[in-house]
């Protein structure tokens, strides 16, 4: 199911997927990518460009040495066709899931956010949702396709109500989405203790696009969208959530071909390692 043909993630534990608290996994999809593909390349340059970075956070005063987890590299998926890679991504989650880890899902585009979710609520049906984005992804459909990565929160609310799904950064949107949304904060990511607060002991998950940053700082993305947050300020929101009972989160919309300095890549690689030591429980 997995190709493991690549280098992993700076600091995974090879061969230890049974001791690892956490497993990443790419799925390089970006087949309903509506501007500018190149999604489905993200996961293999993060991995590769991670050693350009320390395994030591400054941030945090913790090291990826200190932690158990583990790469399996990027599923196995059928191209073209979005229902099997969504039911492929959704039966490894569930593995995941039942093995008692933590999945951190690198895309590919925002659809793939979905399947994993999915496999959430099967075992904590009181998931709680926390969206960083540019966009608000409540499309009902997007040019007739209900299976897009414009539609991807709005087939979240099919199965989480929308007052547990918390949106910041959005800025971009229909009309009819920002009057839908129930938690939607705009242009930036402050207010996140309004989620704490509402999420409690309940499990999250967390899921970036990275298209919530602005483009002058990561202009590697396929809907790049002006007046986003930097990446200090995203850093400081997503640490507030490190207390919170983290059951799973994704990185997504990085599209490499769009940014050839790699200074996009690089701020993904350096976010992941910031998201793996906040999020995973250490040795």
């Amino acid at each position: 199911m997995q190709n493991n043909a690549v280098c992993n993630f700076i600091g995974s534990k090879l061969d230890n997927y049974n001791n690892s608290k956490a497993v990443i996994f790419g799925i390089p999809f970006d087949g309903t990518t509506s501007y500018r593909p190149g999604t489905r390349f993200a996961p293999n340059f993060i991995r590769r460009e991670s050693f350009g970075i320390e395994t030591y956070s400054p941030y945090l005063d913790r090291d990826l040495e200190e932690l158990e987890f583990y790469d399996c590299g990027d599923l196995e998926i059928p191209f073209g066709d979005t229902k099997g890679v969504l039911s492929e991504a959704e039966i490894f989650a569930d593995k995941i899931f039942s093995d008692g880890k933590i999945p951190v899902m690198l895309g590919g585009e925002h659809l793939v956010t979905l399947p994993v979710i999915k496999a959430a609520v099967k075992k904590y049906p009181d998931l709680y949702v926390i969206h960083f984005d540019a966009h608000t992804d409540l499309r009902d459909d997007y040019l007739g396709n209900p299976l897009s990565h414009a539609s991807v929160i709005k087939r979240v609310s099919e199965f989480i109500s929308l007052d547990k799904i918390y949106q910041y950064g959005i800025r971009s949107g229909t009309k009819q989405e920002f009057d839908l949304a129930l938690h939607l904060h705009k242009f930036d990511v402050n207010g996140v203790e309004e989620f704490i607060k509402a999420a409690g002991n309940h499990p999250v998950y967390i899921t970036v696009d990275l298209d919530v940053l602005d483009p002058s700082v990561s202009p590697g993305t396929g809907t790049p969208e002006a007046g986003g947050v930097t990446f200090r300020e995203l850093h400081a929101a997503l640490r507030k959530l490190s207390g919170l009972n983290v059951i799973g989160f994704d990185l997504v919309e990085l599209s490499p071909p769009y940014d050839p300095s790699g200074i996009s890549t690089a701020l993904a690689c350096v976010t992941l390692r910031e998201m793996l030591l906040m999020y995973t429980v250490h040795k």
